[in-house]
């Protein structure tokens, strides 16, 4: 799953989810339309909660010094 942030000015919107970073990006195209010329944006991976948990759980060598 993606999710499409776009930040404009003081304005932050995070919009999604999105199955596909192609579908955010089409969509990006749309909601441009409406911003500032200066908007910046970014499309996010994310994470699913047990994947994240299996991995906090499990750490691969050299990366526990990371998240200590």
């Amino acid at each position: 799953m993606y999710l499409l942030t776009i930040r404009d000015g003081l304005q932050t919107r995070h919009i999604g989810p999105y199955e596909s970073p192609k579908q955010a990006a089409d969509d990006l195209d749309r909601l441009l339309a409406s911003c500032g010329e200066r908007a910046r944006w970014q499309i996010h991976a994310l994470e699913s909660p047990e994947l994240l948990r299996q991995q906090l759980s499990n750490p691969r060598p050299g990366r526990a010094a990371m998240v200590a």
